[in-house]
């Protein structure tokens, strides 16, 4: 062999043999950057190997009282801040309250009240559900305050999308002036019965299309204001002749009766992503001939969680109604909601039916009889709604209740 072809044989194995060190060398490398969750792409650039969820890393740090607080919307007492109202912030952690026209006087009143809670909630994790019952008509908490705007039975009898639009829109603007951001409205129930003594003009119509149609575009006109849509009542308490604040009301409709009827609403506002639904206190014996739909898992989690494809936030109707009351504890029919799979239980009145609520809740938790991991998935999608909608419990400073006021005015004329 010459003195040239060994001098190749050489270099070729010097190169062979570099080439190797740097491939384990790259190897190495990567290995190292797998350990830490990241990978090194061809281009240089360092990516995550998995996203930090958020969401999940708030619940890990929360504590229990913190969480199941988040289940609860509480009423309130009163025209101003108390020592309830503080308690129930700062010892039971609630995840935010309802207000009514009792609790609203004036425009500066509502300001300072809703600011005085915002300011008692700043040590807390999360911020309020500041949430309100207001659909136009005389389902209202705000007259005092705003020029009065028609009830939804009108809105369906004009039937025209960019009407209804404006009307959800300007509801969510007095909302936003005072600083609400959630609203229990638009109902979605459709006036079937003419015997109803609750629902009448509250509903857009008897008509299913006049209903979906005018009933979606106030829930977004609601949202475009950065308001938080709840609408009601599911399955639907159209076709009831006793009023659910009063005692039970029960239909014997089956699932496929609803499906043609009452349920069409809600299934397109779920279409819509509706941000939360409010379920009504409503024997379908069809359905569940032993619970009313709040206390019912065959109509919460079988019909609207599996059936619907519904993973949303499930409210109940207020606890202290009489068709709950007359027949259950408000401690035992909130539980009874949240093995249901229902997230958020609505005590609209008495502070011993919500704190014996909340420690019910606990205990159950200690007992085994209400799962650590069913409490998260229900934070989890209360926390995602208020972060969807950037929820902060920022106060409200500045005010000009003279221009909603005159849009108010402006749609009044218009649709005259």
């Amino acid at each position: 062999m010459g003195k040239k072809a060994l001098a190749l044989i050489l270099i070729l194995t010097i190169l062979f043999a570099f080439g190797c060190t740097r491939k384990e060398d790259k190897g190495r490398n990567s290995n190292e950057n797998m350990d830490n969750g990241s990978v090194i792409e061809e281009n240089g650039v360092i990516e995550d190997e998995e996203e930090v969820d958020e969401i999940q890393e708030i619940i890990d740090n929360m504590t229990l009282e913190e969480k199941i607080g988040q289940l609860f919307i509480f009423g309130i007492d009163g025209i101003e801040i108390d020592e309830q109202i503080i308690e129930l912030i700062q010892k039971y952690k609630v995840g935010g309250f309802i207000f009514f026209g009792d609790n609203i006087d004036t425009i500066e009143q509502a300001i300072k009240l809703l600011n005085d809670i915002k300011k008692e909630n700043g040590n807390n994790p999360l911020p309020l559900f500041l949430a309100i019952d207001e659909e136009g008509g005389q389902v209202t908490r705000l007259a005092d305050i705003f020029p009065s705007l028609p009830d939804a039975g009108r809105i369906g009898n004009i039937n025209e999308k960019e009407i209804s639009y404006e009307f959800g829109k300007l509801i969510g603007q007095r909302l936003k002036t005072i600083g609400f951001n959630m609203d229990f409205a638009p109902v979605l129930d459709i006036n079937s019965n003419p015997n109803n003594p609750v629902i009448g003009n509250r509903a857009f119509g008897s008509n299913k299309e006049v209903v979906i149609d005018n009933g979606i575009e106030v829930m977004k006109g609601i949202n475009s204001e950065n308001i938080i849509s709840i609408v009601k009542h599911f399955p639907g308490h159209g076709d009831t002749t006793v009023d659910s604040h009063i005692d039970l009301p029960i239909i014997a409709k089956s699932l496929e009766e609803l499906k043609g009827l009452e349920l069409a609403p809600f299934e397109r506002a779920i279409e819509e992503e509706v941000d939360g639904i409010m379920i009504a206190h409503i024997l379908f014996h069809e359905l569940d001939n032993k619970y009313p739909a709040t206390l019912s898992q065959n109509i919460i989690t079988h019909l609207l969680r599996e059936d619907l494809a519904y993973d949303g936030v499930v409210i109940s109707d207020d606890m202290t109604m009489g068709a709950i009351m007359e027949n259950y504890t408000v401690e035992e029919a909130a539980l009874r909601f949240f093995q249901a799979g229902g997230d958020i239980a609505l005590i609209c009145h008495g502070y011993e039916n919500m704190t014996s609520a909340f420690n019910r809740v606990k205990e159950e938790v200690y007992g085994g009889n209400l799962q650590i991991e069913e409490i998260n998935q229900k934070v989890y999608r209360i926390i995602s709604l208020k972060r969807k909608y950037n929820l902060a419990d920022v106060l409200v400073e500045e005010y000009n209740i003279e221009e909603v006021n005159e849009k108010i005015e402006s749609f009044l004329n218009k649709i005259k």
